[in-house]
């Protein structure tokens, strides 16, 4: 792909990113695929990925600096660092969060105060109610009803997690740097990559799958990057200028100063570091559910809450808090789902659960 064409592809991503904000006539087209690598994809997160996709590939073809030299890997080094530092800062929020309300870690927590909103070790939205509360209070009249910006979480928020905010344009500027000076392939996967990062860490955290693709694809790049350019490019597409271009950057373990086995282990690991994420995450969701039953915690709640529609098996009233046993055979994102509507404004929050097994 040419230039121009990149950034005119880019003109048409933000185009269609503005397009997506006033209406939702597209949503039926959109949504399906990008639900697939944005983990249950949204208005706001469909608008963030094509508006932020778009200027990065601009970017990545007008950005210029006064030194022609950039080491532009350096700079992809040093955004993987700060992009982990981001998201390991959105689970010590969590954790913060937790202890000082005092409840678990292995549950979800649902906030009803001005907005519903959820968070949870596994899916967090405490630094996206960072930035939702910025953005509501800049243009909060123009904000389409279909967008959650998880501001309802924000006064729950611990004052030192909010610093971590500040990571985000940081790690934008390294991005845009680390995307300088790259052949078309690799700069519209660096892009994509990007992105992915940017509204993983700001909607779901280290444990999200645009959080994973993100990280691990700038991870893939960063070693790997001239395979991307010489398959696709130079193979695929058959451009015989990347096809050139790229064979000057062949990566020669003796080079690297490695021997051969260990050229293609250092080739392999961010393959390594994908599976052993979501090995990660899919262990902390496994201990930490409760097979048995759901426990419901409703702190503070209204006289008239009622849960008729649902399969309880118990329940225990306390000074401020009732807590609910359910039946464990209800699908634990449906139960999420259907309890907004008998406790919308019927309490302060309340907790859930987890019970991974009820995907099965």
């Amino acid at each position: 792909m040419k230039r121009n064409n990149i950034i005119l592809a880019g003109f048409i991503f933000i185009l269609f990113a503005g397009v997506l904000f006033i209406t939702d006539i597209f949503n039926p087209i959109i949504r399906p695929i990008t639900r697939v690598f944005l983990m249950g994809s949204s208005k706001g997160k469909d608008i963030l990925f094509f508006g932020l996709f778009g200027l990065f590939l601009i970017l990545s073809q007008t950005f210029t600096l006064k030194n022609k030299d950039i080491d532009s890997d350096k700079y992809l080094k040093i955004a993987i660092c700060v992009g982990c530092l981001l998201l390991i800062s959105g689970i010590i929020a969590e954790i913060l969060f937790r202890q000082s309300l005092g409840i678990p870690l292995n549950v979800t927590f649902m906030s009803e105060s001005s907005q519903a909103a959820s968070t949870s070790i596994l899916h967090t939205h405490l630094l996206k109610s960072i930035f939702g509360e910025a953005v509501t209070s800049l243009i909060g009249p123009f904000i389409s009803s279909g967008i959650n910006t998880g501001v309802g979480l924000y006064t729950y928020v611990p004052n030192i997690a909010k610093t971590a905010i500040i990571l985000f344009p940081i790690l934008f500027i390294l991005e845009i740097l680390a995307n300088q000076k790259r052949l078309a392939p690799t700069a519209i996967l660096l892009s994509f990559f990007s992105t992915c990062l940017l509204i993983g860490a700001l909607d779901g955290g280290m444990f999200s799958t645009p959080s994973m693709l993100g990280i691990c694809g700038l991870f893939l790049v960063y070693r790997n990057h001239y395979y991307f350019d010489y398959y696709i490019g130079g193979v695929v597409l058959k451009n015989k200028k990347i096809l050139n271009d790229s064979k000057k950057e062949y990566p020669y373990y003796k080079d690297a100063g490695l021997s051969e086995v260990k050229f293609h282990l250092h080739r392999l690991l961010p393959y390594i570091i994908a599976i052993l994420f979501i090995t990660l995450r899919i262990s902390i969701a496994i201990f930490g559910a409760n097979d048995e039953y759901y426990t419901l915690e409703v702190v503070n709640p209204a006289d008239n809450i009622e849960l008729n529609d649902f399969p309880v098996e118990s329940i225990h009233h306390s000074e401020n808090k009732t807590v609910y046993t359910l039946d464990s055979n209800y699908n634990e994102l449906n139960l999420i789902k259907d309890l907004k509507i008998p406790l919308n404004n019927k309490c302060d929050y309340y907790t859930i659960s987890w019970n991974i097994y009820s995907y099965i």
